[in-house]
């Protein structure tokens, strides 16, 4: 019975995450039909898209965060701390501090973009 229960998980799963964007794609399309009937111009769903270095630069950071994070968690732990709180205080601080770095790098760029 309990194997039963552990193949119709992973199955479950997959049908709702399915069912969640096949909800929202179509409840935007019937959205913007609605507007587009009452007279609303098509081209107020286009977004004016500024060039942005915010992928991969936040994800680059986000990782030289965490690997720094796991260095300096190894010399915590040499020193005596305990070895879970040091790695996960490490990971998460370092990691967070690559998230912040990004995010105004990205804010440095997007105010010289509107400058121009």
């Amino acid at each position: 019975m309990v194997a039963t229960i552990a193949v119709f998980i992973p199955i479950a799963f997959f049908v709702m995450f399915f069912g969640i964007v096949y909800v929202s794609i179509t409840s935007r399309n019937r959205e913007r039909m609605a507007l587009i009937e009452k007279g609303a111009d098509p081209k107020l769903f286009e977004s004016e898209k500024k060039p942005s270095s915010g992928g991969i630069l936040k994800w680059a950071l986000l990782m030289v965060g965490i690997g720094l994070g796991i260095f300096l968690a190894t010399f915590l732990v040499e020193t005596g701390m305990n070895e879970p709180a040091s790695y996960f205080s490490m990971i998460l601080l370092c990691g967070g501090a690559g998230l912040l770095i990004s995010y105004k790098v990205e804010q440095k760029t997007n105010k010289t973009l509107d400058k121009e």
